[in-house]
């Protein structure tokens, strides 16, 4: 049987082990996928201990993204963006980024084409560098807004054709977007949103990276003004499908992956009405 897993503290209601069981079962893999919650200090311990038990894959997830790069070889990708979301162990243990490639599917999935948008991303913190290297790649131009300006313009400075601006920018920066990304946690179990009301048009689509709940505070501010909208589980979900792939080198039964994490989600309270 092989083991994957999730490395992260806390880890306890992670929706990845229902997400990926699932598909081992579709596709008939003898495989388990199990969390992981070691102290920040035992990080380096964690990952020679599953490479010498034989465990096939970790996820990464909250405070180890970064922690965990002098520990693993880096992909191209994951060297740029400066943060690990997925290792795999087919050799030296080796780190991955498939935030950004879950946040192109994802919005591929809806159809939006973002090479020549103009995008703009809130959040310059782990989730906002993979998102906005990932917008970049695609042929955008990336605005980025963050609470702390320093930090958006830092960012800005790595990543191809982007600029970095403070919140207080935003209704000037939406005057023109094509695209707008939420990759902070406002709106996570609080009704609550990032852009005033007023900034958001029907020209816009409006992703937000939180999923707990579905339908956020700016997600039902953007459908009401007539925007199109995608949800935050479309990232997870499709950060979740490049690892899934990556380790077994089969093609993802992704409708049971969605309808899996789906099911998870609508059975959790927290959505505002």
């Amino acid at each position: 049987m092989d083991v994957y897993g999730l490395l992260g503290n806390p880890v306890t209601h992670s929706l990845s082990p229902p997400m990926h069981e699932a598909a081992y079962r579709e596709l008939g893999i003898d495989a388990r996928y199990v969390t992981f919650e070691p102290e920040p200090e035992a990080l380096e311990a964690a990952i020679t201990g599953a490479d010498a038990l034989g465990i096939r894959g970790l996820n990464m997830t909250i405070p180890f993204k970064r922690e965990v790069l002098p520990l693993v070889e880096l992909d191209e990708l994951a060297d740029r963006i400066g943060a690990v979301n997925t290792i795999d162990f087919d050799g030296r243990p080796t780190g991955h980024n498939t935030d950004a490639a879950g946040a192109r599917r994802a919005l591929e999935h809806h159809d939006v084409d973002v090479d020549g948008a103009r995008a703009v991303l809130i959040g310059a913190g782990g989730a906002g560098r993979a998102i906005a290297f990932a917008l970049a790649d695609a042929g955008a131009t990336v605005t980025i807004a963050n609470r702390t300006e320093e930090r958006a313009v830092e960012l800005a400075t790595a990543v191809p054709r982007a600029t970095g601006h403070g919140l207080d920018d935003l209704n000037d920066l939406l005057a023109n977007a094509d695209v707008l990304v939420n990759a902070t946690s406002v709106g996570m179990e609080e009704d609550r949103s990032p852009v005033p009301t007023e900034a958001l048009t029907r020209h816009l689509t409006v992703m937000d990276i939180v999923y707990r709940p579905l339908e956020t505070r700016l997600l039902r501010d953007a459908r009401e003004a007539g925007a199109g909208t995608i949800d935050g589980a479309w990232m997870l979900l499709f950060q979740g499908v490049e690892a899934f792939e990556r380790w077994t080198g089969q093609e993802a039964p992704v409708e049971v992956m969605n309808e899996t994490l789906r099911g998870e989600l609508s059975g959790e309270s927290g959505a505002f009405k």
